[in-house]
Formats: structure tokens, C-alpha cells, sequence
């Protein structure tokens, strides 16, 4: 059995669905399933058991010596989330324990963790452990990823493979319940079907100007083909960035948008809202040569070409994948 945390959520139902189409029909979905709002993510789905996540600590304690792997990708991930408790509950805590049970079952545990922890990029963004600890997240989420990454490598004991993806910008179908935590994608999307235009937030940052704020965004499709690599290699244990490895501005990124539904651009600028704004990151790219250095050689979606699949073959057609 391969065990799916988040499984309701974006990048973990795109991670079962992969799953499914590769041959992979014993899948044990852990999420919250209360949600309507979530459920076209995993109705058609092959999964073979659901399981709420405040009782899967206890399922798997139960039933670990069935689970081959087991892939962590649920998590809080609300960025304006304030309350620390909260992220201690379901981010590190949480974490820890599955964690610990995969080490005592000898089970491999691919977990997310997230470019949050990079802060405001003082230290770049290479995935090298030794600087890891160093590392000054913005916020609450990106204290909890950074916390769970901290306890990990101070661990003597481990799973036999274990990998932390220091997931970028991830956008693609199945991230239509985020609402605001959704992509710039999915939102010029909805704006140009709404009022045929685009707001992008106006820069605070004098050394940027409107729309020019970089960030490294990445495809779902190539998060998950970079998660069943790790599961069928088991290449060396650590935490490794998962980006497109190159930098684009958001004004790329609505204007890929506005063409893959063949309109002409229009975008407009409105205020960062006061409550992310000092926590806002500029910019953000993944030196991505340590997974290279593992082996993964797959290329990843150019921005134009992850927007224009995106656009055609999901949003305009109201499919999940």
C-alpha cells in the first residue's frame, strides 16, 4: 500500500492520479473529507481506503507493516495563517510522528516542506543541509516547515530513504478550493472570465516594479513526476528544492494567461494587502543541482508551456487531473 497525505488537497490528489495512471490502485488517501468543496479531486480516483486524518497516526501505527511508502504532502499551508499552535499541531508535530513510525517499520517518507523556509533569500536558495538551520522564514507556515527540516537532520535514526521537497510555486488543476492561497494562473483565469482583465499586487520594493517581482514557478505535473522518480530510485536521503529552477515575473505569468485564451493583455495594479505585505517575497529561484545530481534529468514545463496546459486542457475545460 502507498499511503497519500493531503489527498483531497491540490498536489496530493495530482500525485494519485499519477499514481493510478502508472498502475498504482492501492493507495490509502489521509486527508480531512468533510470538505464538498474538494471532492471532484478524489471521486474518480482508484483509492483503496479513505482514512480521516486525526485517526491515520493510528491506523498507521496499527498498519504499518502493510505500507510500502508513504508520501506526507498534507499540511496547513495558509501563509497568513497566524496561530503557531496550529501549525505545531498538523506541521511539526504531525510530521514527527509519521515520521517515527516510518523509522521504527523501516518505511521510505517523502515529505513537503516549502521555499517559505527561505525567507527573504539572505542565504540564496541551495538546499545544502549545512546552511538549512540558518535559514530565516517570514511567517508562521514557513517556521513550521523550517522547524520539521531542523528536527529531521538532527535525527540519528531515520526510514531507510527519506526526502524533504522544498516545494516553489507550484500551480496546475485541482487548486480550484485554495481560494486566495490559489495561483496567479488560476486567478487571471477567473478575472478574465469575470471582467476581462487582470490585478496584479503593485511592488513596495523599489528595486521591482509593478509585476516584476520574480518568483520560481513550477508545474504540478513536474512536482509529481519528481515524487514517483524519488519513490523508484531511492536516491541519496535529504531535503531537496522542487522548482523549474529559473525565475519569472507574475506580469509573465497573467500574460501567458490572457494568450493561452486568446485575449489580448490587460492588467492592472492594486495595493499588497497590508497583512502579507512586510512578509512579501520578491524574489525566489531553486538552485536545483542536487536533484540533478541524483539523477533526475526529466526536463521541466517551461512556464509557457505549463500556463498553456494549464488553460486548455483543465481550466477551460473545468477538468481536474
Amino acid at each position: 500500500m502507498i499511503v497519500v497525505t493531503g489527498a483531497a488537497g491540490f498536489i496530493g490528489s495530482c500525485l494519485i492520479g499519477q499514481l493510478n495512471a502508472e498502475g498504482y490502485k492501492n493507495i490509502i488517501a489521509v486527508d480531512t473529507f468533510n470538505r464538498s468543496d474538494k471532492k471532484a479531486n478524489y471521486a474518480s480516483k482508484n483509492i483503496q481506503e479513505f482514512i480521516e486524518r486525526t485517526d491515520f497516526i493510528t491506523w498507521f501505527a496499527t498498519n504499518a507493516s502493510k505500507v510500502e511508502f508513504i508520501f506526507h504532502i498534507g499540511a496547513r499551508t495558509d501563509t497568513t495563517e497566524k496561530s503557531i499552535e496550529i501549525f505545531n499541531e498538523l506541521n511539526l508535530n504531525y510530521s514527527k510522528s509519521l515520521w517515527e513510525i516510518c523509522t521504527s517499520h523501516q518505511i521510505p517518507f517523502v515529505y513537503a516542506s516549502s521555499a517559505a523556509t527561505y525567507g527573504l533569500g539572505e542565504l540564496g536558495y541551495e538546499d545544502k543541509h549545512s546552511t538549512i538551520p540558518q535559514l530565516k522564514p517570514l511567517n508562521p507556515y514557513g517556521d513550521s516547515k523550517q522547524s520539521f527540516d531542523c528536527w529531521v537532520l538532527e535525527q540519528n535514526e531515520m526510514p531507510p530513504f527519506w526526502a524533504g521537497l522544498k516545494f516553489f510555486n507550484v500551480y496546475g488543476p485541482n487548486e480550484y478550493h485554495k481560494g486566495r492561497m490559489a495561483s496567479v494562473i488560476f486567478h487571471t483565469f477567473h478575472q478574465i472570465k469575470e471582467k476581462g482583465e487582470m490585478r496584479l499586487f503593485r511592488s513596495h520594493n523599489p528595486k521591482y516594479g509593478n509585476g516584476e517581482q520574480l518568483r520560481d514557478f513550477i508545474y504540478v505535473k513536474d512536482v509529481v513526476a519528481v515524487c514517483l522518480f524519488l519513490m523508484a530510485k531511492t536516491p541519496s536521503n535529504g531535503i531537496y528544492n522542487l522548482g523549474s529552477g529559473k525565475a519569472r515575473t507574475f506580469y509573465d505569468l497573467a500574460s501567458l494567461t490572457f494568450q493561452a485564451v486568446g485575449l489580448a493583455t490587460k492588467i492592472d495594479f492594486i495595493d499588497t494587502p497590508e497583512d502579507i505585505r512586510s512578509t512579501y517575497q520578491y524574489f525566489t529561484e531553486a538552485n536545483m543541482s542536487k536533484l540533478v545530481g541524483v539523477g533526475y534529468q526529466t526536463p521541466f514545463h517551461s512556464l509557457e508551456e505549463g500556463v498553456s496546459d494549464y488553460v486548455k486542457n483543465y481550466l477551460l475545460k473545468e477538468l481536474i487531473y
